[in-house]
């Protein structure tokens, strides 16, 4: 959907500024681009949009279009993959992003199975340690969209965002946001309707969410980065 008139007044009508700020957007949908559009990656457009009108610099990557290895090592090469596409194309933009977000569609009830590959890959890094002593992902931002036509936005997001934390992300208020129609067989979000218009794209639920979310990521990297990440005080591992 294209941005509402509140959200491109908030793009206008403030004097924040986030210079030198990187996200990374990894859509996590199970379909290639060369399968058609993703509605996932659909949604997360928007969030895109706002953060680079507000000269956030964005990389954005669709997992399914790459050959990543499963495991929870940083290079699976080195332990039998034949092919890895992590360790050149995705780690060095994700280690020198200020803000992660992951984006995936609900299957089953739970995010896609290449989200739990992204996971299980950012989890390869725990044994890294940034300049301070500190998880390699202190001082970074994280978040998570959502599409599906089932129930399992709040328990996706609280499993990702969950993740995040945990090997070392700080997560903002409202870190999530996302899009279900009705349950069951039906218009996915983006679809065309027979009136002709998008599914979803009229959800005011929706869109506040998905501008809360970047708004508060922005502003929580914009904030560590200034402060230089958090203080290394009591979360080293000589601590």
């Amino acid at each position: 959907m294209t941005l509402s008139d509140t959200q491109e007044k908030l793009n206008r009508g403030h004097d924040f500024d986030f210079p030198g700020l990187k996200a990374v957007f990894i859509n996590c949908s199970l379909k290639a681009s060369h399968q058609g559009a993703s509605h996932t990656q659909t949604l997360m457009d928007d969030a895109i949009a706002i953060m680079e009108q507000n000269g956030v610099a964005v990389t954005n990557l669709p997992a399914a279009d790459h050959r990543l290895a499963f495991g929870v090592q940083p290079d699976m090469r080195e332990h039998g993959a034949s092919h890895d596409d992590w360790p050149e194309i995705f780690w060095p933009k994700v280690r020198d992003a200020d803000i992660l977000v992951l984006g995936t569609p609900i299957w089953l009830g739970e995010e896609s199975s290449l989200c739990r590959v992204i996971i299980e890959r950012l989890y390869a890094h725990s044994a890294q340690r940034n300049d301070k002593g500190q998880y390699v992902f202190y001082g970074k931002t994280g978040g998570c969209m959502v599409t599906g036509n089932e129930d399992g936005i709040k328990h996706v997001s609280m499993s990702c965002l969950y993740a995040m934390q945990h090997v070392g992300y700080t997560i903002p208020p409202q870190a999530d946001c996302g899009w279900i129609g009705e349950a069951g067989p039906g218009p996915s979000y983006g679809d065309t309707l027979d009136d002709g218009s998008r599914a979803g794209f009229d959800n005011d639920f929706t869109r506040r969410n998905l501008t809360f979310m970047t708004w508060n990521l922005m502003h929580v990297a914009r904030l560590l980065k200034r402060a230089g990440g958090l203080p290394a005080h009591g979360n080293t591992a000589a601590s």
